[in-house]
């Protein structure tokens, strides 16, 4: 399997981990879930601001939020015919992403490796709506950030 990451930075307050520890991250959180095929991802590091205009308008809530993901729902028969089918976007918001890790005592690294993660397999069809999605979703993560050698983040902060 291989991932192509197109990012696009329209933040520049806060750090952002280098693209190839961000592409590592995505790809662990597919392996296994996915099907073996070449995948796209458009990865963009945005302000508070575009964050929560986003949040508002996709989602209906009127504050930034860390990690927003949208998939691109790409029909089967289209994909066939390019050479990496596109899983859809992922919005970061670096500034929220620092602010949480500090409070929750998370390292950086551990926390975007874990947003990331958790905004892939949103990509893949995961869900936390109801108990049941929320619990194999956390699994997933867990087991994803335990494989990377980061620590389960619910159990920190």
């Amino acid at each position: 399997m291989n991932v192509t990451i197109e990012c696009s930075n329209a933040c520049d307050s806060v750090w952002i981990p280098p693209i190839e520890d961000c592409q590592r991250w995505i790809i662990a959180a597919l392996k296994g879930i996915a099907v073996d095929s070449n995948y796209s991802i458009s990865l963009r590091f945005v302000e508070e601001s575009e964050s929560g205009e986003l949040n508002k308008n996709y989602r209906g809530k009127e504050k930034p939020t860390n990690v927003l993901s949208f998939p691109a729902n790409f029909p089967d028969e289209l994909a066939e015919s390019l050479e990496f089918r596109p899983l859809g976007d992922i919005i970061v918001c670096p500034q929220i992403i620092q602010d949480e890790a500090e409070q929750q005592g998370k390292t950086l690294n551990a926390h975007w490796a874990h947003m990331l993660i958790h905004g892939a397999l949103h990509l893949s069809g995961f869900d936390h709506s109801n108990e049941s999605e929320a619990e194999l979703m956390e699994t997933h993560e867990v087991n994803t950030l335990e494989k990377l050698g980061f620590p389960n983040p619910y159990l920190i902060g």
